[in-house]
């Protein structure tokens, strides 16, 4: 086996279906692992207990997928072609503003099933190996190794940065035991540039490469599971799903690439959408018109606890207007609603009106 071709071979395969470049890393990940442990020791990981849980089988491959030797790491451009600017939703508080990732298709199930399509290419080629396919489904440090592969650097903001690329991308890996070549890692292009560190709502990037995620909006809108503290609720604005401040501001972004996968395009409006047209949905409408989107994981409760947040916040800031008054109407309508988490929130979001 001429593994230097195959390597080759596998990056234009990725090419073929629909990642815009892949890379091959080896499995040392020691100068990373003591970050990681400090990171967790520091609390900083918030609700996001498997953190902790999987400890060092983050950091160490062959502990999580024994035998494995090299991984391919891949990156797709998700940025949907005709979704509204995200800076003109956000200068609109009755909108919603949600992650440019999630307005489509799950990314999850998407490049998933691409990199398995990738796997049964190299199967096809060499016969039966090893390998494990892994987007954002187990303990994988995809920033870590995407920068051995040489696919970026480490932004100030945690993400990955490709200089011809900028941040809007998704990461997909595949470990295997094949003894590939491995490509040389890029360096790292931030410079002094500290604007995803200013401009960041909660100040969540304490410093260059240190984010506290129990203060980062997408953690507080998608991964944490209770009450969004108080002190933070008025800072989040109208995002409701994620938020891209950090990556909207970054120099490097002006070479961002538009999506062409149909995968990414928009659903159900979601770029542009009222809040108070998301939150008349029902829990049969919610779960209907975002089957197979990244946003129903969340699940319809803290859907609407966003929600309330993002209608509070609007109040805050529109006095007394007939977009105010529906905004009120609408958070009275469920002021009893079954879920004490939608309550408190709806309960705040109400306080703020004529505040």
């Amino acid at each position: 086996m001429d593994l230097a071709t195959l390597a080759r071979d596998i990056k234009q395969w990725a090419r073929e279906l629909g990642f815009q470049q892949a890379g091959i890393a080896d499995c040392d990940l020691s100068a990373a692992e003591p970050r990681l442990l400090a990171w967790l020791e520091k609390g900083w990981h918030g609700d996001m207990d498997y953190m902790a849980r999987h400890g060092t089988a983050r950091s160490r491959p062959p502990a999580l997928v024994p035998g494995t030797l090299r991984v391919i790491s891949a990156r797709m451009d998700y940025m949907p072609v005709e979704a509204r600017v995200m800076e003109d939703v956000l200068a609109e508080p009755e909108r919603a503003a949600i992650a440019r990732y999630a307005l489509g298709r799950d990314y999850h199930k998407v490049l998933r099933g691409r990199l398995q399509q990738l796997a049964e290419r190299i199967t096809a080629a060499v016969g039966e190996f090893q390998y494990r396919v892994f987007t954002d489904s187990a303990p994988v440090m995809e920033v870590e190794l995407a920068t051995k592969a040489g696919i970026g650097w480490r932004g100030k903001h945690t993400l990955l940065l490709n200089r011809e690329a900028g941040s809007y991308f998704f990461l997909g890996d595949i470990y295997t035991d094949l003894p590939l070549p491995v490509d040389a890692p890029q360096t790292d292009h931030c410079g002094t540039c500290n604007k995803c560190i200013t401009i960041c709502p909660t100040q969540a990037i304490v410093a260059p490469y240190q984010l506290d995620a129990r203060r980062c909006i997408s953690y507080l809108t998608i991964e944490h599971k209770g009450s969004i503290p108080e002190p933070l609720r008025p800072l989040i604005g109208n995002r409701v799903y994620g938020c891209d401040d950090c990556q909207m501001v970054c120099p490097w972004n002006r070479f961002a690439r538009s999506s062409g996968e149909p995968d990414f395009a928009v659903r159900n409006g979601l770029d542009n959408a009222m809040l108070v047209e998301l939150f008349a949905w029902s829990e049969s409408e919610f779960d209907a018109k975002l089957a197979g989107s990244a946003i129903r994981r969340i699940g319809y409760e803290r859907w609407l606890r966003n929600l309330a947040v993002g209608m509070g916040n609007a109040l805050r800031v529109l006095g007394d207007t007939s977009a105010a008054r529906a905004i009120v109407e609408a958070l009275q309508a469920r002021a009893d609603h079954s879920s004490a988490l939608v309550r408190e929130h709806v309960a705040w979001a109400l306080l703020q009106y004529l505040r």
